[in-house]
């Protein structure tokens, strides 16, 4: 195993740790509120950051997904980058490609996705999907829907459709973190197949690991915060950072943010070179919930009667966090999932990433 970024991969990090760095101001976030930052999306794409992921991979993505995490940037970059650019490259048809890709690399079209953590699309008595290629059913809340004029979505039988939004119904959500979050309802909505069977086991493992690159990047921004903060804020005149129950505090967080780092690291390593993954994508997944959540509580442990202010910097932290793990899907879920996986004997064997129809 290699982790080191390639020079490709290392130029587009510290390029999108910049602009985030520049735009994504605490309050510039405020102002978003649950909207995106479109001046932050523009200056992403025009850096062609998004289009990018196809060179540098998913290891290059969760290198980028790192930097948006530690500074809560109000932008749908994993979701259109995994759901849109990653699933179109790696299994649309040529016709396909050649058809989406580009505007989503320009960030035009903004894609997000539509995959519960199991089964597919709640059906109607009738099934998902007609013979006609329409689809019905409704996914109680998809990050990012509101920003989005595409969705992918996972019908029952494990198969992907591309729909647009235009031609669905969203209902406003409001979710734990600020995200622009929608009910999806589809009443005979009309779809377009992506893939097979095996591109749904591929983007729902990419997924995961990509969102468990952001949750790196938000635990690393909260536990930031926290130590600069013990570190300027003193008690009987010395710092709080001084004291060695802060310090255990801070010492566990940073052992969970490296386990969250690194099993995401090796995940996309592994898909990326064309290794079976599946486990480690849940194995990432664990991580980032289950230790994701102990991390964003002791940033804001940490920070004392501070941390309890809705308005505090370290807040959103805390707030993405614990969206993050509903999104992966409790600990306990992920666990009992990761191990039908192992009883199997790995039965699923690696996930399919041929392009086109399977």
């Amino acid at each position: 195993m290699d982790f080191t970024p390639t020079e490709e991969q290392a130029a587009a990090r510290d390029l999108a740790a910049e602009i985030f760095a520049d735009l994504a101001t605490p309050e510039r976030l405020a102002a978003a509120g649950s909207g995106s930052d479109a001046e932050l999306w523009k200056a992403l794409c025009a850096a062609g950051l998004p289009g990018a992921v196809e060179d540098i991979g998913l290891l290059g993505l969760v290198l980028l997904l790192e930097e948006q995490g530690r500074v809560t940037a109000q932008v749908p970059f994993a979701a259109s980058c995994v759901y849109g650019v990653l699933a179109v490259a790696a299994h649309g048809t040529a016709e396909q490609r050649d058809r989406w890709l580009p505007a989503l690399r320009q960030g035009s079209v903004v894609a997000t996705g539509a995959l519960p953590a199991r089964g597919g699309v709640t059906t109607s008595a009738d099934g998902p999907i007609s013979a006609d290629g329409t689809l019905t059913g409704t996914v109680g809340w998809v990050p990012w829907l509101r920003d989005a004029s595409v969705v992918l979505v996972a019908a029952a039988d494990r198969t992907l459709w591309l729909v647009r939004v235009a031609d669905a119904q969203v209902e406003p959500v409001e979710l734990t973190a600020p995200w622009a979050a929608g009910r999806l309802v589809l009443d005979g909505t009309p779809g377009e197949r992506l893939g097979g069977i095996g591109a749904y086991d591929d983007v729902r493992a990419g997924a995961r690991i990509a969102f468990a690159g952001l949750q790196a990047g938000v635990c690393a921004g909260s536990l930031a915060r926290a130590v600069a903060h013990t570190n300027e804020r003193e008690q009987f005149g010395r710092p709080l950072a001084a004291k060695q129950g802060v310090q255990l505090r801070a010492a566990d967080a940073y052992m969970d943010t490296e386990a969250i780092r690194v099993t995401a690291y090796e995940a996309a390593w592994r898909r990326d070179t064309g290794l079976p993954y599946d486990t480690h994508a849940l194995t990432a997944a664990w991580w980032a919930s289950e230790a994701g959540t102990r991390v964003v509580h002791t940033g804001q442990h940490l920070h004392g009667g501070v941390g309890a202010d809705l308005d505090h910097p370290v807040h959103r932290h805390f707030l993405w966090g614990r969206q993050l793990d509903a999104y992966l899907g409790c600990g306990s879920e992920v666990l009992e999932e990761l191990g039908e996986l192992l009883s199997q004997g790995g039965r699923h064997g690696r996930c399919g990433r041929q392009g086109g129809p399977e």
